[in-house]
């Protein structure tokens, strides 16, 4: 069985990043060691410290810089995280200071809000909606 152990997403400043995603988000950083002049530099959720890792991968490629910035300019999220109560976090998140695009909007089978994460992307919340009776 093949199973995700690890994904990324860009970041225009590691500190910066870590910071927002452990402080904010509410994540618990993981990894951290040098490579180069940048980090390896990972963090989980909370509640399952060996779950999947989400790395904070420096944009120092021109080809990350011209990804990243299409994908925000074009209102694409770069991740989607999943919540339990939509509208509790997006209040919570709110009366931390972030920028949502929109508020939580049914969407099928998912209720959706969306972010910016201070580092150059849209983060995409989602809640898995209850099937009506």
């Amino acid at each position: 069985m093949i199973r995700i152990i690890l994904t990324s997403i860009i970041v225009d400043d590691q500190d910066k990043a870590l910071k927002f995603y452990t402080e904010i988000l509410g994540f618990v950083k993981k990894m951290e060691f040098p490579v180069g002049p940048y980090r390896w530099l990972t963090v989980v959720t909370a509640d399952n410290q060996d779950g999947v890792q989400l790395t904070l991968e420096p944009n120092a490629n021109p080809l990350s810089v011209t990804f990243q910035k299409g994908l925000f300019d074009s209102g694409i999220p770069a991740t989607a995280f999943g919540v339990d109560d939509i509208n509790q976090e997006y209040e919570r998140l709110k009366s931390l200071g972030v920028v949502f695009r929109n508020k939580p909007t049914v969407a099928g089978p998912v209720t959706i809000a969306m972010f910016e994460d201070t580092c150059g992307n849209l983060i995409q919340l989602a809640q898995q909606n209850k099937p009506a009776s």
